[in-house]
């Protein structure tokens, strides 16, 4: 952190725009630039305090949360686009929300979604990997990670996946919106343009059929009066201490909180984690030797996940390059002081968990990909605060064990049957949407592997 006698770094108007074309091509690594040039915070000319100090981070997401709500970036724009589910209510309704859907999470209810999880990547490994392999097609590993993924989330959430036609509606309503968030955050002045030239209008259309289909499912449930062991059958029946229950709009938006959070959050990563393991095959060997000497030919389960902690390592290591949700922020309710440093009542800050991840205050050689960094002996040695794929104090993600289980059951499965080769030729970098996503996918073929 800044010492008591330095002031709060500013970026002028002036440097910012000479910085511009930087910003514009990729909004990430202009951050982190200027974090490095400013001791890790400064405020932009729009009044927004980015930082990636651990400290400060610690202090707003945990230690004085209570002060810090949602931004107006969230409630205006976000909000609109995934409704007031768990990542984008606050307050006393937030609370409420969170005790009660936190028992869907719980192992008991981790330990019957896992069958559905294996069953469905069985599922696609026998039904679609193996044709890619057969064929020798070039697939791209997102995509076919966000087809997977949606299926395990669907089936989980509601009791049934969803087919291919509903996910692309899925995933093209929350890219679209995504590219729109990102743009009228950028540059707000571009707001009036979406309207005219008709891009709004078909995000909300979108927006409307997405919602729909997910209403028809909530629905059919109700109407059945069938009670299913899945997350719909949990949000179906939680009863709040006045006896009420979820209402149509509450079950859609926690619904559309979870199908979203659950499905771009794992599919992302997997592909990025994939990706590391086939420009890194004396790591990727090391995965596949863990898998098959304390697995064998057995499925992955709760239990048996704890002997895979070389897996696990890869998949924090992954977590830690390309954290999927780069940027946590919040709006002070009141006026607040941290280490001196003065956050005026509604001036936006900024947790950069990019820069967090990538610091070399808190990662030796932060470049490299070393999941030896999360070995049990190194992760005591973690400056708190510095590591959040997941954000941190009370509004961690709910779905953390889930995506965890989750990745790591798709690891061990697919690299015991499947090895990935890079398409020559390409350049992998990312794009900073409300996800850290690759910029044009990863494109792969896939080979069976002969022997374990």
């Amino acid at each position: 952190m800044p010492n008591s006698s330095i002031k709060l770094p500013k970026l002028s108007l002036f440097a910012f725009l000479r910085k511009w074309p930087s910003m514009n091509r990729n909004l990430i690594l202009f951050f982190k630039e200027i974090l490095d040039q400013n001791d890790g915070i400064v405020q932009l000319p729009n009044k927004l305090v980015l930082t990636d100090d651990a400290e400060l981070i610690q202090y707003f997401l945990q230690k004085n949360y209570k002060n810090y709500i949602k931004t107006a970036l969230v409630r205006n724009f976000v909000k609109n686009q995934i409704g007031n589910g768990l990542f984008t209510s606050d307050g006393a309704y937030w609370l409420k929300q969170r005790r009660v859907i936190q028992a869907g999470f719980h192992k008991k209810k981790l330990t019957g979604i896992a069958t559905i999880m294996l069953d469905e990547i069985n599922h696609y490994m026998d039904h679609i990997m193996d044709a890619y392999a057969e064929s020798n097609e070039e697939i791209d590993l997102e995509k076919e990670m966000t087809y997977l993924a949606s299926k395990i989330v669907s089936k989980s959430l509601f009791g049934q996946e969803f087919d291919n036609d509903k996910i692309d509606i899925i995933d093209k309503s929350i890219s679209n919106a995504n590219k729109y968030i990102v743009a009228v955050s950028k540059q707000p002045f571009t707001k009036p343009w979406y309207h005219l030239n008709g891009d709004y209008k078909r995000i909300m259309q979108q927006k409307k059929i997405r919602d729909q289909f997910i209403l028809d499912f909530i629905e059919e449930r109700k109407q059945s009066g069938e009670k299913r062991d899945d997350l719909l059958g949990m949000l179906l029946e939680t009863e709040y201490e006045d006896g009420s229950c979820m209402d149509k709009q509450q079950l859609l938006d926690e619904s559309i909180i979870l199908l979203v959070a659950g499905n771009k959050t794992s599919a992302t990563t997997m592909a990025w984690l994939f990706y590391l393991l086939a420009t890194h095959p004396e790591i990727e060997q090391k995965v596949l030797e863990s898998v098959t000497d304390n697995l064998g030919n057995v499925e992955p389960s709760i239990d048996n996940l704890r002997s895979l902690t070389y897996p696990l390592q890869v998949l924090e290591e992954t977590l830690r390059i390309y954290p999927v949700v780069w940027l946590i922020d919040r709006e002070p309710v009141e006026d607040d002081e941290f280490a001196e440093i003065k956050i005026k009542k509604g001036q936006d800050i900024g947790a950069f968990i990019y820069g967090l991840h990538h610091n070399p205050k808190y990662w030796k050689d932060p470049e490299k990909f070393d999941p030896d960094r999360f070995t049990p002996e190194n992760k005591k040695e973690q400056v708190p605060f510095s590591y959040l794929p997941f954000g941190g104090g009370p509004r961690i993600c709910i779905g953390k064990n889930f995506a965890i289980m989750e990745m790591q059951f798709i690891l061990a499965m697919l690299i015991r049957r499947y090895q990935f080769t890079l398409s020559p030729g390409q350049e992998i970098g990312f794009k900073p949407l409300l996800t850290l996503s690759p910029t044009n996918g990863i494109k792969v073929r896939v080979q069976k592997r002969t022997t374990l």
